[in-house]
């Protein structure tokens, strides 16, 4: 049950958004077992210098094209698991054209109790787990 966050610069087109939540989503259900109707993601755009960063910490990137993803979803994938997530993403976006060295990506993990899609209560009660 995934919900992608994008962090993107504001020059940055619709389409390109909307391919790489695309990519995020297929490497989610091929890496890490995610029901492919499980399909949410808000885009927020930010401004030229609102991405504050350190250019070369753990890599090199441009600060001005860094794009961060940010992924909540249940817990219980395994390391192994992750890092395949992680390697896959920055294949697939190197497959669009986008630097993968200018992208940011991270977990949170919560569980069904954390997470409410309507008046019925949060998933755990509504599906009974």
């Amino acid at each position: 049950m995934p919900f992608n966050k994008l962090h993107v610069p504001q020059h940055l087109p619709v389409e390109t958004c909307h391919a790489i939540n695309d990519l995020l989503h297929d490497s989610l259900v091929e890496t890490c077992g995610v029901n492919p109707e499980d399909y949410f993601c808000l885009v927020a755009r930010y401004a030229p210098d609102d991405m504050i960063l350190h250019p070369t910490f753990l890599g090199n990137r441009d600060p001005a094209a860094t794009i961060v993803i940010e992924i909540a979803l249940l817990d219980g994938r395994s390391d192994a698991q992750k890092e395949a997530l992680f390697k896959d993403v920055r294949r697939r976006l190197r497959d669009i054209d986008f630097n993968p060295e200018n992208s940011i990506i991270f977990l949170i993990e919560n569980r069904p109790i954390d997470w409410s899609f309507s008046g019925a209560g949060s998933v755990k009660s509504v599906l009974g787990l």
